[in-house]
């Protein structure tokens, strides 16, 4: 077909199609121009996704056009895109049977950002090696603000938790999303499972709402949230996910969700003037000149 090219990915040949075609209209960037971005930041990518099943978020006519939530291996898949079979959870679930897809490499990330699958959300458990998940490997709080606050009060309640956090031997590490708030991971050793880490993400949640009401919400109630920043602890539910650290955002320009340094969080905390979420091309540089800072600060404890 016209538009279509083959290229060798870790030893894997794949069909490449439309590289000219725009997936983020407002900016002009090309289904090239992502492939590009994750290709160049998959070696940083790749280890927050490794053993995870993943849901993507596709765009195929762009982020102008329709998306759609994709949990099983996309149809017509090669025989060697790995996949964990389990049974479908939550609300989009039903206990139907799903095969996962899992990105372990490059060529599975290049196969499945070809079909525009611009968003990788993944949960906070990896796969085991008997295809069961194992306990979660880290905690993640969700920063969500409502107007009038924004990012510059997700960075002092991010200061907060991060404190709280400390106090319990736990390392963390700040995301902006690419859409409105802020992620914060704490990496576990893995001793507790997913209903207790929910748990815990809750208890935290609602402790820093007891000292800071003035800011901080935990209950998921909308009417409450006006002004303060929501906890969002769900998100450490067995059958949540959420977008991955380094994972382009559909939205109208190609925002990412970026690890941040602790001292952009603090300057974000004194002046929201100094914070903003940031493009591709801002974290491909910030990965060429400092490589994985995620990852780095993660595993500080």
């Amino acid at each position: 077909m016209p538009g279509e090219v083959m290229v060798e990915v870790d030893g894997r040949t794949l069909k490449i199609s439309n590289l000219d075609k725009v997936l983020y209209p407002m900016t002009g960037t090309t289904k090239g121009e992502v492939l590009h971005y994750y290709a160049q930041v998959a070696p940083v990518l790749l280890p927050h996704v490794a053993d995870r099943a993943v849901t993507r978020i596709r765009w195929p006519d762009g982020t102008g056009g329709n998306q759609f939530f994709e949990k099983n291996q996309p149809s017509g898949a090669p025989s060697w895109l790995r996949t964990v079979k389990m049974s479908s959870t939550g609300s989009r679930g039903g206990g139907d049977t799903i095969y996962y897809p899992v990105i372990d490499d490059l060529a599975t990330l290049t196969y499945l950002v070809n079909l525009a699958s611009l968003e990788l959300h993944v949960h906070q458990w990896k796969v085991g090696g008997n295809g069961r998940p194992k306990n979660p490997d880290r905690l993640v709080i969700d920063l969500d603000p409502g107007a009038p606050a924004g990012l510059g009060e997700c960075c002092q309640v991010a200061l907060l938790v991060r404190d709280r956090l400390a106090e319990m031997g736990l390392a963390s590490a700040p995301v902006t999303s690419g859409s409105k708030g802020l992620h914060l991971y704490a990496a576990l050793p893995g001793k507790k499972n997913a209903d207790e880490v929910r748990d815990l993400a809750q208890q935290i949640a609602q402790e820093m709402a007891e000292e800071r009401g003035d800011l901080v919400v935990w209950k998921m109630t909308k009417a409450l949230r006006p002004g303060k920043v929501f906890l969002d602890w769900s998100q450490n539910t067995g059958s949540k996910t959420t977008i991955s650290p380094y994972s382009l955002r559909g939205r109208a320009q190609p925002y990412v969700a970026a690890p941040r340094t602790w001292e952009e969080i603090e300057a974000g905390a004194a002046d929201p003037e100094e914070i903003d979420h940031l493009l591709m091309d801002e974290v491909l540089a910030r990965v060429e000149a400092h490589g994985d800072i995620f990852g780095d600060l993660l595993h500080q404890a």
